[in-house]
Formats: C-alpha cells, sequence, structure tokens
C-alpha cells in the first residue's frame, strides 16, 4: 500500500476560469448538492485520501483583495463546511476538507461545526484553515477597520508585516482553541445508563479557559468527542508566516511549486519553519498543489488549455504550477515530488466533470502503478488513511 498520498480540490465549475463554458460543464447546478456529490463520487473512484472545498467571505475575484466587475466568471458559492456535512453520510471512504475561514469567525462555532462534520462522516473530517487580512472581507463584518491592501503593496512595509502577522497569530489562537474545545469531552463521558439516570459524567466534560489578546474562550463545546478526537488540520500556505502557521498548528500543508527546483525550495522554507516553531511529535505533513489539464479524446491537454485560454480571453496563470498532458507525464511530475519527500499531491482539476473524470479514468490508475496512490480506502478514518496516529486522546483526561 502506498504511503504517498493523493488529494483532489474542488471549487465551482473546476479551476479555469472558462471552465464553466465547456460543453460538459453544469453551471446551472452549482449550487446543488446533487452537483458537489457527484464531484465526490468521482473523487472516490480515484481512492483519493481526500476532497477540499474551496470557500472565503469574498465573492470570488481576479483581484485578491477586492470585488472585480466581470461578468464572465464563475461567482457565488455555497458554504463549504456545510456542504460537506450534506455529503458526509452519502459518502464512504474519502476524507472531507471544507476551507473555513477563521478571522471574524468565532471559534467556538468553527468548533462545534468541524466535530460535528466528523461525526456525520463517522471520523473523516478535515479542515483547511484559511484568513482574511483584507479590508473588504472585515467590512462584511463591521467589527473592526483593516488595512486596505492595493496591489502592488510592499510585504515589507512596517504596517503591513504587522497586520500580517497579527492575522496569522489570530489563526494560531483560533486552532489552538479549537483542538482543546475538540478535547474538552473526553472519550467516555457520555455514560447514557438509563438505570442510574446519568447520561453523562460531569467530571469528564472540561472547560478550556483558553485566554490570548485576541478572545478568551471558556468552554466546554456543546459537542461530544468526534470519532477522530482530534480532526485533521490542514492549511494552505506560500510565504514564510503562513508556513509557520502551519507548522505551529496543522497535521498538512498545502505548498505550490511550479517546478522541481522551486518544490525543492519550498520543501526546505517549510522544514525550517518547523524549526523556528519548534514544532514536536508528529512531523508536518507537506503536500505540492497542482493544477491539471489532461488528455481529452482526440485533444491534448496542451490543446485544451490552449482552447480554453482563448475562451477566456487572457492567458491562465495561477498560485501553482500548472500541468497539462498525458497521465504519465503528470504521473512523471509527482513521482518526482516523491522523491524529494513530499507526502503527497492535490490535483486541481482545470474543469469540472471534465478533468476530474480524467483523473479517476487515466491518471488515478497511473500513480498506482507506480505506488503513488492507494489502492482501497482500508482505514476508518481520514487519520488512518493519513498515517496519523489515530489514539489521540483527550489532554484533559486523567493519565
Amino acid at each position: 500500500m502506498s504511503t504517498f498520498h493523493l488529494g483532489i480540490a474542488l471549487d465551482g465549475a473546476g479551476w479555469h476560469p472558462a471552465a464553466w463554458r465547456e460543453p460538459d460543464a453544469r453551471p446551472r447546478d452549482l449550487l446543488s448538492a446533487g452537483y458537489w456529490l457527484d464531484q465526490v463520487r468521482v473523487a472516490q473512484e480515484a481512492i483519493a485520501d481526500l476532497v477540499t472545498f474551496e470557500d472565503s467571505f469574498a465573492i470570488q475575484s481576479t483581484d485578491h483583495f477586492a470585488p472585480d466587475d466581470r461578468l464572465d466568471q464563475v461567482r457565488g458559492r455555497l458554504d463549504a463546511e456545510l456542504i460537506a456535512a450534506r455529503l458526509a453520510p452519502v459518502t464512504e471512504g474519502i476524507g472531507l476538507v471544507p476551507t473555513v475561514t477563521v478571522t471574524h469567525t468565532e471559534p467556538f462555532h468553527v468548533a462545534k461545526a468541524l466535530a460535528t462534520l466528523d461525526w456525520t462522516s463517522r471520523g473523516r473530517a478535515g479542515w483547511q484553515v484559511r484568513v482574511s487580512a483584507g479590508s473588504s472581507q472585515a467590512e462584511l463584518f463591521g467589527r473592526r477597520d483593516f488595512l486596505e491592501f492595493v496591489a502592488p503593496f510592499d510585504i515589507e512595509d512596517p504596517a503591513v508585516a504587522a497586520h500580517v502577522s497579527d492575522t496569522f497569530e489570530e489563526a494560531a489562537d483560533v486552532v489552538e482553541v479549537v483542538r482543546r474545545l475538540w478535547d474538552s469531552w473526553e472519550d467516555d463521558a457520555e455514560i447514557r445508563d438509563v438505570a442510574t439516570q446519568r447520561f453523562i459524567d460531569r467530571n469528564k466534560v472540561h472547560r478550556v479557559d483558553f485566554e490570548s489578546r485576541f478572545f478568551s474562550v471558556r468552554g466546554p463545546s456543546i459537542t461530544p468527542r468526534s470519532p477522530q478526537g482530534q480532526p485533521v488540520v490542514t492549511s494552505l500556505a506560500h510565504s514564510r508566516v503562513p508556513y509557520e502557521l502551519a507548522a505551529r498548528s496543522a497535521d498538512l500543508i498545502f505548498v505550490t511549486p511550479f517546478d522541481d527546483d522551486d518544490a525543492r525550495r519550498i520543501l526546505g522554507e517549510v522544514h525550517d519553519a518547523e524549526t523556528r516553531v519548534g514544532r514536536e511529535g508528529e512531523p508536518l505533513q507537506v503536500w505540492a498543489d497542482v493544477v491539471v489539464v489532461l488528455d481529452a479524446d482526440g485533444e491534448t491537454g496542451q490543446a485544451r488549455r490552449a482552447r480554453l485560454d482563448e475562451t477566456a480571453g487572457t492567458v491562465w496563470t495561477t498560485d501553482t504550477g500548472i500541468d497539462a498532458g498525458s497521465a504519465a507525464a503528470i504521473a512523471d511530475r509527482v513521482e518526482s515530488w516523491r522523491d524529494l519527500g513530499y507526502a503527497g499531491v492535490r490535483l486541481r482539476p482545470a474543469t469540472l466533470p471534465g478533468d476530474l473524470t480524467a483523473i479517476a479514468r487515466d491518471l488515478a490508475p497511473e500513480l498506482r502503478r507506480r505506488g503513488l496512490a492507494r489502492g482501497a480506502y482500508d482505514r476508518a478514518t481520514l487519520r488512518g488513511l493519513l498515517g496519523l496516529p489515530t489514539d489521540v486522546p483527550s489532554r484533559y483526561a486523567a493519565a
């Protein structure tokens, strides 16, 4: 069985801005649960370890820090955590990892929502942590003022650097208090004994009493400890400060290399971040993100990408590498990253369902042939699939 892992990132009609205009696209169904169930079932056919669901407080935009006025790209989305919860009872095997933004969001709500997802999925829940540093999203809540970022801006500017540092420090505190709330019920806190009229053992339900300069949370959670105890925490990162958040708080980090040299550099930077924050215990799993445009019947991946770019009216670039070509060529890239020391890869299908179907039909079997993907769902939980410790005791349980 492969110890290398495969994830699939789902977003809208696919990651290419013109994906919704493909003949097999389903733009009218994007706001339906059935659409997302169909995509996850194809990912199950690929025997992917997990799927992630994109989300943000902001409407999609070509500007990272403000809305745009485009009419020719997908705008609007459903809540990722709620979609994952809807799919949990009707999917099997695969991990469900919604993006949940921590800035402007109460940690208590995040904790109980994700614990609920772990219950409804029977132990297949994860969480992609996201921050929101810009003023346009802060204005949606109206509770505090944030910097207005206007590109190009200088990340070394003291005011910008301080704001970014504070935003990620707050995110680290959110993850910490969420993890404590997940532990606030011991595994056997629920007695459910009719004879003694005791449903819970109050001595095994604990306050967390967390305080930081951003918030304080008393606890306990209202949701009993979930099947995994600690659902899998992930984050996407591109630079030093987000690398340190992942090293401090996450089980798994998604990074964005453009080529093998970039992949080697990023892996070193992530390991350096682990050293800086003094990470102990289980090492951080590092997965590489790649957008894939696969060969299709009668059309190469390169030709498909060129045609999609022509439809969009611009050459498409993203925050990570784009591989267009055959399943064998993309598998070569994945294999090179495994050899560098990556723990897995997360594929971003350029179009849905087209590239996702090609992943399940062509790429995943090629990865399995090379020992780069699993052949079956042989573990009950997402932690088990990822090789993370599955017996995670509550920090509040008596020794």
